[in-house]
């Protein structure tokens, strides 16, 4: 049967559909037998439907193979679609032909078996519906960010992952040999974005970055997918617009086209909706420190903040919510230093509500050739590395500015996940690279 005459599992749970003999092909869920009966949960990427084989009904050869699939097997199916309330969805469909394409080898993942188990069979897990829905909800997340970036007249660019230098810090870098030289794995888009911003004016990217990071936290991938922005002309705060904006609008088309993915996944969508109203709170990183000397932390003025401090001041907030102007010694060298405090920077994060802290970082970019100079000396960095970059700055420099946002960060917020590895197929972390 062509593809053409194949049905989605979501065509069948409609009134209209009743009575009528349909095809749909997909994998088998789950399957149970009762006394002449057996039930066959299948499975597409539009949901899943249960299927009857009567042993009444249909021919010896057919009984046969409805008992030798097993789960994961994939089938095509036809059938008459009937109502009946006990059924996922009030519908099913009364076999009447079943078609097998390939047996799967006995192997059950129940969901319940440890982290590693589940991550060593990644390949098979990420069919359950758990991550299904998730990847759905993604998919929307990096659909709204782009109609959003788009209608706002910013231009998609796609700068390159191999890169000569660092961007965050030697630290988290991953070396890979480049022929005869080294190279890094890109940490960010954003040097090669401010080079883009002379021509195009606000430009974009969605790329992977790689940061080597020793931690293996709930928040933290070696590899994730990284939205970047950078704008000529914009400053700080008009970036933070920018940013609170495209979080507002993203949050609003996932809650208008997700809530039924949201609620399977057990999202109070109460706890989103104050996401839609901007603009978000502001604080300055000296009062984030007031605030958790408050709470009891043992924090000093110029340390930087970490999962637990973030998730204390979130608590503070039913919104996503900006720290400003953090210490210049705790943040990058080319973050522009506040002319009225040259100690902190012109830089901003975004800190999601219910713990979930951090999801973008950005700044006002300092535009001074002589002040990164000085910067980029001052980090012990080697200016050579970094000729273009300040070349940036003797060939027209401009006022500007941008940010990162972490996609999987930002679905982890969404979905209300316990930990950022079920926001990415396939997670990057340390000790885990298989499969």
């Amino acid at each position: 049967m062509s593809r053409q005459h194949i049905l989605d599992v979501e065509d069948v749970f409609s009134t209209d559909m009743e009575g009528k003999y349909v095809s749909l092909r997909g994998w088998v869920h789950r399957k149970m037998s009762v006394g002449g009966k057996i039930f066959i949960w299948l499975r597409d990427p539009t949901g899943v439907v249960q299927c009857v084989v009567d042993k009444s009904a249909v021919s010896k050869e057919l009984w046969v193979r409805a008992q030798e699939i097993t789960r994961e097997s994939s089938i095509e199916i036809s059938g008459i679609v009937r109502r009946d309330a006990r059924a996922p969805g009030g519908f099913e469909v009364f076999v009447r032909d079943l078609k097998v394409y390939n047996i799967a080898e006995p192997f059950v993942i129940k969901g319940n078996e440890d982290v590693d188990f589940l991550l060593d069979n990644r390949h098979l897990w990420i069919r359950s519906r758990k991550l299904t829905t998730i990847m759905k909800v993604k998919h929307t997340v990096l659909e709204a960010a782009r109609e959003w970036l788009i209608e706002n007249g910013w231009w998609e660019v796609t700068p390159p992952i191999l890169t000569a230098s660092a961007c965050e810090g030697g630290a988290t870098l991953f070396e890979v040999k480049y022929f005869d030289k080294k190279a890094y794995l890109s940490q960010s888009a954003q040097l090669y974005l401010e080079a883009l911003i002379f021509s195009l004016g606000k430009v974009w990217s969605l790329t992977p970055s790689f940061r080597a990071e020793k931690s293996r936290t709930r928040r933290h991938l070696a590899e994730y997918w990284h939205l970047e922005l950078e704008a000529a002309w914009y400053d700080m705060e008009d970036m933070m617009k920018v940013a609170e904006e495209l979080v507002s609008y993203i949050v609003g088309v996932v809650l208008d086209k997700r809530w039924r993915e949201l609620e399977f996944l057990n999202r109070d969508l109460s706890k989103l909706e104050p996401a839609l109203k901007t603009p978000y709170p502001r604080i300055t990183y000296t009062e984030a420190i007031e605030r958790l000397k408050k709470k009891n932390f043992k924090i000093e003025w110029g340390d930087d903040l970490g999962a637990d401090e973030e998730r204390a001041l979130t608590e503070d907030f039913e919104t996503p919510f900006f720290i400003t102007h953090f210490p210049k010694k705790i943040k990058a060298f080319y973050m522009k230093l506040d002319p009225t405090n040259p100690e902190v920077v012109l830089g901003f994060d975004m800190l999601a509500p219910e713990g979930y802290g951090e999801i973008i970082g950005g700044s006002q970019r300092e535009d001074d050739y002589e002040k990164l100079l000085n910067r980029i000396l001052e980090e012990g960095m080697n200016p050579e590395d970094y000729k273009w970059y300040l070349d940036l700055r003797r060939y027209g420099s401009v006022p500007h500015s941008g940010f990162g946002l972490g996609i999987e960060r930002l679905v982890m917020w969404i979905c209300g996940l316990d930990h950022i590895r079920d926001a990415i197929p396939f997670p990057r972390f340390r000790g885990r690279i298989y499969p």
